[in-house]
């Protein structure tokens, strides 16, 4: 969080990270961060030894999308859509609050009060309610005189501070960087990782210190993460240029101590292919992993990505590796994250606004030498194989993001569910019909055949065993063409293709198998026809195998 406008931090907001020691020493360090990154020289500091953060943290934050507008409801509220959703056995944990949760005032003896208004119950309330739930309650403060609202600070206040966010049951503290009076980075966060510490209690340390004075080389002994740059916007630039700032600095991160990007944007107006870019990127640098959105009133498009646990098993990975930028030209990037079983996570990823293919090879990633690598699409979850070459055409600002291994394997002939991202329902003859002529349609899976779909060697779709295959009506060709259940014939409107983007593509047609009306929830009722139509990175034209 930056500061409001009517405030006057000592360190402004937008200075460069590089300004707190002198600019020569910054140069330079930008000048070796690119070798240091590669050839993994630069050692990290020790981290800090509390035990917390083996992995990124997981979890939600008020503050994107509802700033001061926190309240114990709100927190509540998304604890116990955490656990309805499935998202806190995906494994989001934290629930946290952000500014604004105090009065503006201390009390007498000193102490932070908590917002009674906002907060009836208190924090000590909030946070029985959210362990209750089996989670963890977070809590904002900033290490200067005022917070970026305007509300106490902790500076010259941490111990007193820290006893009372132990008292309250608080699990996690994020801790920013306003109205810090010129007092040195180090120096105030220490204090506070002290104070921390002399609570007894476990108390996650997140540092929101804006990526000022160089923090990844010394932060490991401070905190378990720290903020690398400023505040993230729901925007593809802010997007793409926190990533850009934070992908140099892998060598920096481990288990206990993260680079911190920033919070997700996913849900927050990006398009889908752009919140599916992010979510790949983050998870590929080992960040925390905390949403920024209303949760309880996220799409099913939404949770897809948040809840995708391949993806967050990238992100999680014991071995504790941030992936490494290993190749870029022209806006097409490669990332590579080696994994505590031996694979590598490779992420491709196109900046620019048109589609476009992205190659590299399985030595550039890491991998060892073998005759053949199994590659799994981490968000279709079609299997593929190849001798060493690993491509794709990549949507524009998008990624498409594989979890590869030596051997191989494949998804032709075998039978899955086909699960629609934009409402997480299946691909359906409608009513369990076999007579061809019989709609296609989305409902809720049920694992009955007429949701079983066979991929075969030929490119066919067959439900129900493989005696029915999924057909463009009439060999129509144009957007709006139905799709329908009809005998296998072998036909070029009966030939799919399933594209590394997650899209599913006629053959005959060029068009992508879209559920009819959109990705708006309106059109993703039980029932909703499918259709072909001309590809655009909605999320319903997105599919993965169940």
């Amino acid at each position: 969080m930056h500061p409001s406008p009517h405030l006057s931090p000592s360190v402004p907001p937008h200075a460069s990270p590089h300004l707190s020691r002198t600019a020569l020493g910054a140069a330079l360090l930008l000048l070796l961060l690119p070798a240091l990154a590669l050839f993994g020289a630069a050692p990290r500091a020790h981290a800090l030894d509390n035990g917390l953060a083996r992995t990124p943290p997981m979890g939600w934050n008020d503050w994107n999308a509802f700033g001061c507008n926190v309240s114990e409801q709100l927190i509540k509220q998304t604890a116990d859509y955490l656990v309805s959703s499935g998202l806190k056995d995906a494994g989001y944990q934290y629930v946290n609050i952000d500014d604004c949760w105090m009065a503006s005032q201390r009390d007498s003896g000193g102490n932070l009060v908590p917002d009674h208004t906002k907060f009836p119950d208190g924090i000590t309330g909030t946070a029985a309610y959210v362990h209750g739930k089996g989670l963890k309650l977070g809590i904002y403060e900033s290490a200067g005189t005022a917070t970026c609202a305007g509300y106490p600070g902790s500076l010259n206040h941490e111990q007193q501070d820290a006893n009372s966010f132990a008292s309250w049951g608080v699990d996690y503290l994020k801790y920013d960087n306003c109205n810090n009076q010129g007092v040195p980075w180090e120096q105030r966060y220490n204090a506070m990782r002290d104070a921390l510490h002399s609570t007894g209690r476990a108390i996650v340390f997140s540092m929101c210190e804006w990526g000022e004075d160089n923090v990844w080389t010394w932060g490991a002994g401070t905190g378990n993460l720290w903020r690398t740059t400023g505040d993230i916007n729901a925007s593809y630039g802010s997007m793409l240029s926190i990533y850009h700032s934070n992908v140099r600095l892998a060598q920096y991160a481990g288990p206990g101590a993260w680079n911190d990007p920033d919070m997700l944007e996913v849900g927050n107006g990006m398009s889908f292919t752009e919140d599916r870019a992010e979510f790949s990127l983050w998870s590929e640098m080992a960040a925390p992993l905390i949403s920024g959105t209303d949760l309880r009133t996220a799409t099913p498009a939404t949770l897809s990505l948040y809840g995708n646990k391949a993806v967050i098993a990238v992100d999680q990975d014991p071995l504790g590796k941030q992936g490494r930028q290993v190749a870029s030209s022209g806006g097409l990037d490669v990332l590579a994250k080696p994994l505590a079983n031996g694979d590598v996570s490779v992420v491709l990823f196109n900046e620019n606004a048109s589609a476009a293919t992205i190659s590299t090879s399985a030595a550039t990633v890491g991998l060892p030498a073998a005759s053949s690598y199994k590659l799994t699409n981490l968000w279709s979850n079609a299997v593929s194989s190849t001798s060493g070459t690993i491509s794709a055409s990549v949507p524009g600002h998008g990624t498409v993001m594989y979890r590869i291994s030596a051997g191989s394997g494949s998804s032709t002939g075998t039978t899955h569910p086909l699960i629609g991202a934009s409402s997480h329902r299946c691909l359906d003859a409608n009513g369990g019909a076999t007579a061809p002529g019989t709609a296609i349609d989305i409902w809720d899976c049920g694992g009955g055949t007429n949701q079983a779909a066979t991929l075969t060697a030929a490119g066919e779709l067959r439900l129900y065993g493989g005696t029915q295959c999924l057909d463009a009506y009439n060999n129509q060709t144009s957007s709006g063409t139905k799709i329908q259940l009809w005998t296998c014939n072998g036909g070029a409107n009966q030939k799919w293709q399933l594209n590394p983007n997650g899209t599913i593509t006629g053959v005959q047609s060029g068009l992508c198998l879209d559920v009819t009306g959109g990705d708006q929830a309106a059109g993703n009722v039980n029932g909703t026809a499918l259709e072909l139509w001309t590809c655009n990175g909605g999320s319903n034209q997105q599919w993965s195998l169940g």
